[in-house]
């Protein structure tokens, strides 16, 4: 096992492309945000006090969520290059079970992701704290290191499945860069979920890594939100968590982060059954 994940993340990390395609959806918002976004949501807050500690743990929650799903969507371009190059079938005609070998993918993809993830959350707070924020408390931190692994597990699992249908480096590659470009729309980091229709915002509430976005959030923004809102209403407070899609809110309730938690479990075991279902099959 521990030989397969090694040679899944030589592999990786040997290309420079793949690297660079796993962390495109990231370097898009990041972009976007420096260039653009950034100056105009906190030109449209400037009366309130910590506007840019603030919005700048807001995108930067939202960029730390999605790096889990586009690096080990990148990861497992492994499996695409070994159907290629027919070392699959070699694989799997040796003595090692077919579990053993998508572990291998599922675990290199898990340790690719979690290495990069980790990555990002240091940039993420180096950034912070570059344009006058603070760092996260060691008890936030912790909070953060323990959702990374568990989101960085679920990505991991979902993009083996998914991943494990391609049987083209070009679809492949094609996809990798449509959900580079789109995940930050479908997660609401571009764009408040406060300002998109009514059934954009339910395709939102309904993507598995939108919830996680909600979990960094709560838990990145809660140092600035102290600062921002500092004698504020709990009304004022909550209406800005709803439209920023700190909090997600299906008619008239708020959900909960432990619902958020379930909702990402749940996809975790529909996804590990349907994967064990495709191991099982023999491959043509």
């Amino acid at each position: 096992m521990r030989y397969l994940i090694k040679r899944n993340l030589l592999i990786f990390f040997r290309q420079k492309s793949s690297v660079f395609f796993s962390l495109l959806g990231v370097l898009i918002i990041i972009g976007l945000y420096v260039l653009f976004l950034g100056d105009l949501m906190v030109t449209s807050m400037e009366d309130l006090k910590g506007a840019r500690f603030l919005m700048d743990s807001w995108i930067m929650a939202g960029v730390l969520a999605i790096t889990p799903v586009t690096t080990s969507l990148g990861a497992m371009a492994t499996i695409v290059e070994d159907k290629k190059n027919h070392i699959h079938k070699d694989f799997i005609s040796s003595p090692l079970k077919r579990s053993t070998l998508a572990s291998g993918y599922i675990l290199s993809g898990f340790c690719i992701s979690l290495i990069l993830t980790f990555i990002t959350f240091i940039f993420a707070e180096l950034y912070i704290v570059a344009f006058g924020g603070e760092l996260l408390s060691i008890e936030a931190a912790i909070k953060v290191i323990l959702l990374i692994i568990f989101t960085t597990a679920a990505s991991s699992l979902m993009m083996y499945y998914i991943v494990s249908w391609f049987k083209s480096i070009n679809a492949f590659t094609t996809a990798s860069t449509i959900v580079g470009t789109l995940i930050g729309f479908l997660t609401g980091i571009y764009i408040p979920i406060g300002n998109l229709p009514d059934f954009v915002q339910m395709i939102v509430k309904l993507f598995p890594p939108s919830h996680a976005v909600v979990l960094f959030r709560n838990i990145m923004m809660e140092q600035a939100e102290k600062v921002t809102f500092a004698g504020a209403s709990t009304e004022i407070l909550e209406d800005f968590r709803i439209n920023l899609g700190v909090s997600f809110q299906i008619g008239d309730t708020l959900l909960s982060p432990i619902t958020s938690i379930l909702y990402i479990l749940i996809f975790i075991v529909i996804f590990f059954i349907l994967s064990v279902m495709k191991i099982s099959k023999k491959e043509r």
